[in-house]
């Protein structure tokens, strides 16, 4: 009989594939990718491939097309490079044992005028500007204007998310989680307060709900529906998002996919990287209304991994900054091993500092046996 501390180490069937444990390592935002490319490298494919002991590895997020783009040094899937370089990411993790599903990305109106082609206004369902800040090639700037897409320009927006899943599966991917959350283009068209159109993309429900169930709909004329997930934040207000009933609109998207047979949806339970209980929600109920997979998210503990497991408030764990200072985060929680603290200041951007140089414990025991071995001679 497996004990409640055993589940999150227990393997886990997550649509079409076979994870070995029930930790998922959460997308992070680096801002490392090659500068004038975007494309991924060597340094990126060593960070991943440390990670690999994941259940399942979900990609930083990853721009569809430059447009999509709202932050400097993040990578992109939509030229020859950036395959070329996700390739050796996905070589490295799977000669590590690893799995990895990329997230994909279009920022619509979180973005600046810098990062834009034609240095053009960023895109966004209405012409609402957000309060906040973006990280372009000077550092933190201003979110600049956006301006209402088209019909037309819609469409070519879910022809970009198209693209980028078949380049995923060039690059080697596992498969797809659409990034649905955090303020970002589509979570822009879920949510009434960034969402004023009057057109068949804005006023209900099923009408906010067009863009998500399209681009979804793209993606799986690609991959097929085992190897697809979304990510989806219901009450986080990041990057100045806000619904008035979030639990009608979420719980419609999520009765929708669930009939597509979509493998996961992964939920940030309250504020993103702030309290859980930010505002309320009943993720229980939301959790029953989709039959596949459920991925919880935000400020997990291993105790708390451990309860919701227990109590079968979740099929997966996803951790994000113990990620960061912690490759081998498995094995630590696994032993309930101290972990290392993480450096804030090495988050975005730079080198190999704050990104690939924590030590794992078998590092750390053998420094230790070695100091000891110079103190004995």
């Amino acid at each position: 009989m497996t004990s409640d501390a055993e589940l999150l180490f227990s393997p886990f069937r997550l649509g079409d594939l076979h994870l070995k444990n029930r930790v998922v390592m959460a997308p992070l935002t680096r801002n490392r990718a090659t500068r004038g490319t975007d494309a991924p490298n060597e340094l990126n494919a060593e960070y991943y491939r440390q990670r690999a002991c994941a259940g399942l590895i979900v990609s930083e997020a990853t721009q569809v097309s430059q447009q999509g783009q709202g932050y400097i040094w993040t990578p992109g899937i939509y030229s020859q490079a950036q395959v070329e370089g996700w390739k050796k990411v996905t070589d490295a993790v799977h000669a590590a044992g690893g799995r990895i599903f990329i997230q994909l990305w279009h920022v619509g109106r979180i973005s600046h005028v810098s990062l834009q082609p034609g240095g053009a206004a960023p895109v966004a369902p209405s012409a609402i500007r957000a309060h906040g800040k973006t990280f372009i090639e000077t550092g933190f700037a201003d979110i600049s204007e956006p301006r209402a897409l088209t019909i037309e320009e819609i469409g070519g927006v879910v022809n970009d998310y198209a693209a980028a899943a078949e380049n995923a599966q060039k690059a080697g991917f596992d498969g797809i989680e659409i990034h649905a959350a955090n303020g970002y283009l589509i979570d822009q068209f879920l949510k009434d307060g960034t969402n004023k159109r009057t057109d068949a993309y804005g006023g209900s429900v099923e009408n906010r709900a067009r863009f998500a169930l399209e681009v979804t709909d793209a993606i799986l004329r690609v991959w097929g529906r085992g190897r697809v997930g979304i990510r989806l934040a219901p009450v986080s207000p990041f990057n100045d998002i806000s619904d008035s009933d979030p639990a009608k609109i979420f719980f419609y998207l999520a009765d929708r996919l669930s009939a597509r047979g979509l493998a996961f949806i992964h939920v940030i339970e309250g504020a993103t990287g702030g309290p859980r209980d930010y505002a309320p929600f009943d993720y229980i109920a939301l959790r029953k209304a989709f039959a596949g997979a459920y991925i919880a998210n935000n400020g997990y503990t291993r105790e708390l991994a451990i309860e919701a497991l227990a109590e079968n408030r979740a099929d997966l764990i996803a951790f994000g900054k113990p990620f960061i200072s912690n490759p081998d985060l498995v094995e630590r929680l696994r032993l309930n091993a101290p972990l290392n603290p993480y450096d804030q200041a090495t988050f975005y951007g730079g080198g190999a500092k704050g990104y690939t140089d924590y030590p794992t414990l078998a590092q750390e025991a053998m420094e230790s046996a070695g100091r000891e071995g110079a103190g004995a001679g």
